[in-house]
Order: structure tokens, then C-alpha cells, then sequence
């Protein structure tokens, strides 16, 4: 049965009378605008909504094109709600490191130790037969237990099953880990069933890390994630749109990409219908930009916004920190990540839910040293920079992804263009 939608006001940051008030050009930021319109009007993307806030206000606050290409009666609105699939895990990310303040869950901690199953973990090994050609799979004990903090900086040896073909990667398609009809408890049981891809705190292997940290999550508080995440971020955040089911707000509704690209959708659909039962730690979350700056703008506060503090100042500079070490691998997907992949040579790392730039000079894109940041399969982005006191969100749904990283490089380059102090 269908739930009746939520109609909330929505509690944005303050708005600066113009983008030059905070130090920002408007002919600059509205050449950003004038791309994404002509997009619009070529049936590139149905629409976007893009945030710009410095110093603690909003600069630029725009919603352009359409929440639906196929009912363009419905344009695009500020408050209008998407999917940020991965801008999940930085929401994640925090409510866990509430638990770690309370001394209620550690960094150090064995995953097993919430999840027994996870004892039992071994790691999948591919090789070729020489006389066949066929690929084989061995199983080879883990070297050291998988912890707390391989699931926040992705070095647990889980992955994904929907990019690439390794013989544990077909394991996860097989045993339907997207399924949006399981609970957390059901899927970390598949997980535990499977071999992992590679040894824990061995590689960077982007993956369910997220989510089996949303399961802990649930264990330790007693709580479904919904609630916790509700009772430690997004309530207190006021952040009234941002949950694991649909809230419009101000009566607008759900953004969807194009139906017809051809290319295939990496999360699970949305049924307003038919709402997930899977409270997705990974990639679950809808939101809105306003929602998301005030999340962002938090921790530029150092884990306190509007009186209410989250996070003490040292949680956020240890989220904010890269906990990659330098004898790390890297999955060969990583480089898919594009502009959030956390190599080296990218002058970039991981932090704690969340990609932080560590060297200047080396990324083909503007920034500071510090700035964190995070994109969606579904073309959501937002980064923050505490140097700048900058936050920048683009809200986009599109399965294509040549046109969603695209529209990544551009606004750093246009926002970045715009400082005028």
C-alpha cells in the first residue's frame, strides 16, 4: 500500500543577497547554469539542482530543467528529492563515529566480534587453467581479521558485483546482494557465505564496505539504520528530506533520469509503491541539496551547526584525515572512480566515509589540501573545502556515466573560477 507522502518545510542555509557578498562571481556561476539549461534542451538530462555556499551562506541555489523528462509539467524545484546513492556513506559514516565518541564501537574493532559469521571469512584466489583456459577459484585464509576501520576506508576485501566479472564478483550478482527486498541482517548473512575479493587491509577495494558498516551499525544500537540515522544526523541536522523512503517536501517530488539511455541503472529503482526494505548504508539515502549543504556545512563547523553539535572537533579532523596507508593496493576498478579515486597519484586518499585531497598540483581539477568530497552512481556530487569555507553540491539522475562524472570536473573548474577575493 502506498504511504502517504510527507509534506515538510525545508530549513536551508542562509542565503547571501549575492554571490559577490561572499566573495563569489555570479557571471562565472551562471555560465554553469547556462550549460546545464542547454543540456536540458537538448534531452541530455531531464534536469539538476546546484548549490554553492560560502562562508556559511548560500552563493548560488539553482533548479534547472525537469524532475521527470516525460512529465514536463513538473519542472525542477530547489526542494526537489533524488537518490544520492554514495553521498549515503559520508551520512553513514557519521552516525558510526557517534558510536565510537560513546566508546561504543572502536576503529580497531574485528568485525566479527558483531557479526560472528564473519570468522569464517576466506579469501577467493582466480587463476587460469593452463589447459583449458577456464578460470578457477581457491580459497585461502585471511591474514588478519577484517575491522571497523577496513569498512570505512574500504580495505575490508568486500566489493561490488555489478562492476566486473571476477568469479567473486558473479558470486555477489548470484546471490542478489542489491536486493532491494532484504534487510541488513539478511544481506550481511549472504556476504558472509561468499569469499571475500582480496585480503582485509591489503587493497582499496570499493565496495559493500559501507554497507556491512551500516549492519554494525544496527547491532551495537539496537536500532534499525533508519532510526539511528534519523535520531543521530538528520533530525537534529534538520534535515526533514533526507531519509531511506521519499519525504517531499513543499509538495515536489522524486528525480529520475532519462528511462531510455540505454545504460544500466548501478543502484536499485525507487518504487514510491513499493518502498526498499534494505536500509542501504552504501547507497540508500534521498535527499536534497539544501539538506545536503547543511550536512556539509556541519562538519566545515567542525561537527556543530546551529548550535547543535554532532561531533566533537577531533571526530571531524579524523574523519577528515586520509587512513589510507602508503603500502595500500588498489582494485582495479578504482580508476573507474574518476575524479574520486583516491590514488596517489591523484594527490587524493580516503578518509572515513569520505575522499580527501592530500597534495596539490596533481589532480586535473581545482581544490585544496583537505578539501573532502564524494560522488553517486546516479551523478550526485558535492565536495567542501574548510580552506575556502566552500561547499558544492550538484543534484543530477543520470544512468550515463561519461555524462555524470562530466558535469564533476566542470563545476570545481567553474566554482573555483568564481573566487573573486
Amino acid at each position: 500500500m502506498k504511504e502517504p507522502a510527507l509534506h515538510l518545510t525545508t530549513y536551508p542555509l542562509d542565503h547571501a543577497d549575492t554571490p559577490e557578498e561572499v566573495g563569489l562571481s555570479t557571471r562565472h556561476l551562471q555560465a554553469f547554469s547556462s550549460l546545464l539549461n542547454a543540456d536540458v534542451d537538448r534531452r541530455k538530462i531531464p534536469g539538476a539542482v546546484v548549490l554553492v555556499a560560502r562562508s556559511g551562506r548560500i552563493a548560488w541555489f539553482e533548479a534547472i530543467g525537469f524532475e521527470q523528462a516525460d512529465a514536463p509539467s513538473r519542472p525542477m524545484q530547489r526542494h526537489s528529492v533524488f537518490r544520492i546513492a554514495a553521498l549515503t556513506r559520508p551520512v553513514v559514516g557519521v552516525a558510526a563515529l557517534t558510536l565510537l565518541e560513546e566508546g561504543r564501537l572502536a576503529l580497531n574493532d574485528p568485525v566479527e566480534r558483531y557479526i560472528p559469521e564473519f570468522a569464517r571469512l576466506q579469501v577467493g584466489v582466480e587463476s587460469v587453467d593452463g589447459k583449458t583456459g577456464e578460470s578457477r577459484l581457491a580459497l585461502e585464509p585471511v591474514r588478519r581479521a577484517m575491522t571497523v576501520h577496513d569498512l570505512f576506508r574500504h580495505t575490508s576485501g568486500l566489493t561490488y558485483g555489478q562492476f566486473g566479472d571476477s568469479l567473486v564478483k558473479r558470486q555477489y550478482r548470484e546471490n542478489r546482494l542489491m536486493d532491494p527486498g532484504q534487510t541488513n541482517a539478511e544481506m550481511v548473512a549472504k556476504l558472509a557465505a561468499i569469499p571475500l575479493q582480496c585480503q582485509p587491509g591489503a587493497v582499496f577495494e570499493y565496495g559493500m564496505s559501507t554497507d556491512v558498516l551500516g549492519r554494525v551499525i544496527e547491532i551495537v544500537s539496537g536500532m534499525d539504520l533508519d532510526r539511528f540515522v534519523a535520531e543521530r544526523v538528520t533530525r537534529p541536522l534538520r534535515m526533514h528530506a533526507t531519509d531511506f523512503r521519499l519525504v517531499r517536501q513543499d509538495g515536489a517530488g522524486l528525480a529520475l533520469p532519462f528511462c531510455d539511455s540505454g545504460a544500466p541503472n548501478p543502484v536499485f529503482d525507487y518504487d514510491e509503491s513499493n518502498p526498499p526494505r534494505w536500509h542501504s548504508g552504501g547507497a540508500g539515502l534521498l535527499s536534497t541539496a539544501g539538506d545536503y549543504a547543511r550536512f556539509c556545512q556541519m562538519l566545515l563547523n567542525g561537527g556543530v551547526l546551529d548550535g547543535v553539535r554532532l561531533l566533537s572537533r577531533k571526530s571531524v579532523e579524523l574523519m577528515l584525515s586520509s587512513h589510507l596507508p602508503p603500502t595500500v593496493d588498489y582494485g582495479s576498478r578504482t580508476r573507474g572512480l574518476g575524479l574520486n579515486a583516491p590514488l596517489p597519484e591523484l594527490g587524493q586518499g580516503h578518509g572515513l566515509a569520505v575522499g580527501v585531497r592530500t597534495e596539490l598540483g596533481l589532480c586535473p581539477v581545482p581544490g585544496s589540501v583537505g578539501d573532502f568530497y564524494w560522488g553517486g552512481a546516479l551523478g550526485t556530487y558535492f565536495w567542501a573545502d574548510p580552506k575556502e569555507q566552500l561547499v558544492a553540491i550538484l543534484m543530477l539522475q543520470a544512468n550515463d556515466p561519461a555524462t555524470r562524472v562530466g558535469y564533476r570536473a566542470l563545476l570545481r573548474n567553474v566554482v573555483y573560477g568564481a573566487l573573486e577575493d
